[in-house]
């Protein structure tokens, strides 16, 4: 079988990444992310699942000066657990490290901050209270997912936009069950439902509805639909029968270049952007027993742990 690297070619456009990231969701991540920095609100970007680096590729040219942008992924690291492995071998066997870095590094020059490891990790990588968007598209597995939407919580601005891959699709039905059990349970606002993703805030969602409503109905290409469930309003789009344009974003800088292509000797790939950031000893055995606690549990000690940083007692 033919490894990802003899059969990568570089993108010239983010259409020739590989990736289900289609494009109302381009539209929509662009709107909310310039809709944020036309109000002044600054803070980072946070993405967990990466697959060959579509999304991070868009979330990357947002960018403000002083944030950063971090990507959190297995890359073909051991999962912490066996469901996750199945998971991982069905449905992303080709995934690796290179072809994500090649896919960036065509449009970007240096590299986000890469974490190589479960999306558990993410909690002590990432200062609570710091994100204005964060982006899961990790596991479809429920208690993950769970996990996941939790650290999204902790690591979100209080206005932040949270986006939730899969809500909705036939194969991933815990990513559903975890998704609307935050709404319910969790102080989870929907903002808006596309036809994969469902973006939220656990901030007030009203202003920002209103101004989205007033995009989505000024374009020709996109349908609106509003409708109340459980007390939350839910905006619907969907692409028209036509086709939705994407949001127009430069196209690839240059042929890019990865660690194996600059030789011996060289910098690891991205290093001028700290990419990867190597674990100590000790970190390594935390994360590990956190991986293998009950997620009830985990999610106690990362909440305890993000409460003591943030200065909470």
């Amino acid at each position: 079988m033919a490894t990802a690297q003899a059969t990568h070619k570089d993108p010239s456009e983010l259409k020739d990444v590989p990736g289900w990231f289609w494009p109302l969701d381009q539209v929509l991540f662009s709107w909310f992310l310039e809709r944020q920095e036309a109000r002044g609100t600054r803070g980072d970007l946070l993405e967990l699942g990466a697959y060959m680096g579509k999304s991070a590729i868009l979330l990357g040219h947002h960018l403000q000066d002083g944030e950063s942008l971090t990507v959190c992924d297995l890359f073909g690291t051991e999962p912490p657990d066996e469901a996750n492995r199945a998971e991982l071998a069905r449905s992303y066997s080709s995934l690796t490290r290179q072809a994500f870095e090649r896919n960036y590094l065509a449009f970007h020059d240096t590299l986000p901050t890469i974490v190589q490891a479960p999306s558990s990790a993410i909690v002590d990588e990432v200062e609570p209270g710091t994100c204005r968007f964060v982006h899961i598209d990790a596991s479809h597995l429920y208690e993950h997912v769970q996990g996941d939407i939790g650290a999204a919580r902790d690591l979100l601005l209080p206005d932040g936009i949270v986006v939730l891959d899969d809500f909705r699709t036939e194969h991933t039905p815990g990513v559903a069950v975890a998704a609307w059990e935050a709404v319910l349970n969790r102080g989870l606002r929907p903002v808006c439902l596309s036809s994969q993703k469902l973006y939220g805030t656990w901030g007030d969602p009203e202003p920002v509805q209103e101004e989205l409503l007033a995009a989505l109905r000024g374009r020709d290409d996109c349908g609106v639909h509003v409708e109340w469930a459980a007390g939350h309003r839910l905006i619907r789009a969907r692409a028209k029968a036509q086709g939705m344009r994407p949001p127009s974003l430069p196209s690839a800088r240059r042929p890019a270049a990865t660690g194996a292509d600059r030789g011996p000797g060289a910098a690891p790939s991205g290093a001028p952007a700290g990419a990867a950031r190597p674990l100590t000893p000790r970190a390594r055995a935390r994360r590990l027993a956190l991986d293998l606690l009950p997620p009830v549990v985990t999610r106690a000690v990362r909440r305890y742990r993000a409460a003591q940083r943030a200065g909470v007692r």
